[in-house]
């Protein structure tokens, strides 16, 4: 793989790591606002809230599972195993990659993985 791309994409890596770890940042004190409301609310403001607070969970367990992928694939370019396809070894072609840095497996890989889950 191009020495160049591979640059370009761990610059892409580090960024939307920067990004997730903000928005992970910004959702905890999203959740330490609700805890604050929750304590000094009626019961239709305290329902509401849970289902806020249920809301960021989930959307923080999203982002922490992209921030894995990431890790994952900075790790792989470190090693020099980025961009090969974790079933089958073939290269991942550049265009799936920029739109999914962190893509573990060539397009073919990932659909027969898709319609074995379904």
């Amino acid at each position: 793989m191009d020495k160049t791309f591979l640059e370009n994409m761990k610059a892409k890596l580090l960024e939307q790591k920067k990004t997730l770890l903000d928005s992970l940042a910004d959702q905890s004190e999203d959740m330490k606002n609700l805890v604050k409301t929750v304590e000094s609310g009626d019961e239709a403001d305290v329902a509401a809230d849970v289902i806020d607070r249920q809301l960021l969970t989930s959307i923080g367990t999203q982002d922490a599972i992209r921030l894995q992928q990431i890790e994952n694939a900075l790790d792989r370019i470190n090693q020099d195993k980025y961009g090969r396809c974790i079933k089958c070894g073939k290269e991942i072609p550049e265009e799936r990659l920029e739109v999914l840095p962190y893509a573990l497996m060539c397009i073919q890989c990932a659909s027969a993985e898709e319609r074995r889950n379904r």
